[in-house]
This record gives structure tokens, sequence and C-alpha cells, in this order.
């Protein structure tokens, strides 16, 4: 005596059944690995853009450090030389100034000589 689960036609449906689940199971598997590696690949590229920009970005900067420090350095000559300007311009002030104090006492003397001589 068969069981009902026990038919072959049962046993050929359920069998049939089973690949056919093994089969769509096997395709989903493929279709999500599909589109993991997709994902993957694009995360890969994306982070070889960011390395390249990240390399570059780098480059830039010490660039930009290295052309600031000459700007610094031509900064610095600058305020020397207008220091060195205004350290003339003192310079010549204080000449001016003796000059003048010595022109002063001449035409002092010049016209005290001038005044006391017989005439």
């Amino acid at each position: 005596m068969l069981l009902y689960n026990d038919h072959p036609e049962l046993r050929d449906f359920r069998g049939k059944r089973r690949r056919e689940a093994i089969t769509a199971a096997t395709c989903l598997t493929e279709a999500l690995v599909d589109h993991l590696n997709v994902g993957v690949a694009q995360a890969y590229m994306n982070q070889r853009k960011l390395d390249h920009e990240v390399k570059t970005l780098q480059v830039q900067a010490a660039q930009f450090a290295k052309q600031t420090g000459q700007w610094i350095g031509m900064v610095e000559n600058f305020n020397q030389a207008l220091k060195e300007i205004g350290d003339v311009e003192n310079w010549a002030r204080s000449i001016e100034l003796d000059m003048r104090t010595i022109a002063t006492a001449l035409e002092y003397v010049y016209k005290g000589q001038l005044q006391s001589a017989p005439s």
C-alpha cells in the first residue's frame, strides 16, 4: 500500500519543484553577488579617485606652502628695506639739523663781527 506522500508522481513533482527552487535560489544568489560586485567595484574606483585627489591636494598644498614662504621672505626683506630707508631718512634729518645749527651759528658770528668791526 502506497501512502499519498510516497506517490511517484508526487515525488517527481516535489523533485522538480526542488530543482526549480535550487535554480531560482542560485539565480538570486548570482544576481545579488553581481549587484554587490558592481557596488564594490564602484567603491574601489571611488577610493582610487579619492586617493589620487588626496595626492594632488598634498602636492598643491606643499607648493602653496613653499610659495607662501617665499612671499613671507619677500615681505620681510621689504620691511627691512623700509627700516633702512627710515634709518637713512632719520640720519639725513639729523645731519640737516646739525647743518642748520652750524649755519645759524656762523651767521650769528658773522653778524657779530660786522657789528663789532671798526668803521
